[in-house]
């Protein structure tokens, strides 16, 4: 009995969490209605012509919807590289500091960036790129002239990421050193007697100590793939760079609420919802297969 009183406590406990979730995220799920519609504001959801997957053949037609999936996975896919490798490799060398004091400075700086928002962020780069900001100023005195890197279309994939990395990868090296400190000691030891140097303890001790952790993370990544950062894109781009900075969310974000075109904007961002869920579904059952991660 007192087992079942506990229970309906949990429940009523959840109540909140649940009315959330269905108020703020299964309703609204009826608007993607829309995208199989002929909108009209006017009429309304329920008013509105019924048209099939005519916006869908539309939007297939067009020739944005093909570079901007592509921009989106191509700047995604360079953002899960970047915040895989540059982290770890990180980790691995702030690991073989011996000056404590040293090292928790130097992780406390890195790791600030991760608590301030793009739109701080992106005010601040924008500043530091500029025509006449800090670094044309440091080219200028090797001769190089002015670049307007925020306006360039080629740089502009590779400051998005760079930058991303730049914000992120201070709290990701926090992941990999607490991995780091699951590593048997008795293991260094061991390998040290062995005659094993430095790189000898790396290679056959450490990385294989982290290899579940890195593993986990980079199959966990799969399911960000559609996702390439709206906040940071939205808060850096300009029309100047819409060939090569311009994503799925940007997009959606300019042709719904700018361009008035509704149905196409909920086409586009259904199809990035479905293939974010077999993405991200794919993700946990390859993480249950290699590391025997569960959520449940």
């Amino acid at each position: 009995m007192k087992i079942k009183s506990f229970a309906k406590h949990y429940y009523i406990m959840l109540l909140p969490g649940f009315i959330w979730i269905i108020l703020f995220s299964i309703v609204p799920m009826f608007g993607v209605l829309i995208a199989f519609q002929d909108y009209n504001p006017g009429k309304g959801i329920w008013g509105s012509e019924f048209v099939g997957l005519e916006t869908f053949k539309y939007m297939f037609e067009l020739k944005d919807t093909m570079q901007v999936f592509f921009n989106t996975i191509y700047i995604a896919v360079m953002k899960i590289i970047g915040n895989l490798i540059v982290p770890l490799c990180f980790a691995l060398l702030l690991n073989e500091v011996r000056y404590m004091g040293f090292k928790r400075t130097i992780q406390t700086i890195v790791y600030l960036p991760h608590f301030l928002s793009w739109v701080i962020l992106g005010g601040v780069l924008l500043d530091i790129f500029a025509f006449g900001g800090p670094i044309n100023q440091l080219l200028g005195v090797f001769g190089i002239e002015p670049i307007l890197f925020f306006g360039e279309a080629k740089l502009f994939p590779f400051l998005v990421v760079g930058s991303d990395i730049w914000k992120e990868f201070g709290f990701n090296t926090i992941i990999y050193l607490a991995a780091l400190t699951g590593i048997n000691p008795a293991l260094y030891e061991a390998a040290s007697i062995d005659g094993a140097n430095r790189f000898r303890l790396l290679w056959h001790v450490t990385l294989p100590g982290i290899r579940t952790t890195a593993v986990l993370l980079a199959v966990l990544s799969l399911g960000n793939v559609l996702n390439a950062g709206f906040d940071q894109i939205f808060n850096l781009y300009n029309p100047l760079v819409y060939s090569t900075g311009d994503i799925v969310d940007t997009w959606v974000y300019r042709a719904g609420l700018l361009n008035l075109q509704y149905e196409l904007a909920t086409a586009v961002g259904l199809l990035k919802s479905v293939a974010g869920f077999i993405l991200i579904s794919l993700s946990y059952f390859l993480a249950y297969r290699f590391t025997n991660y569960r959520i449940f």
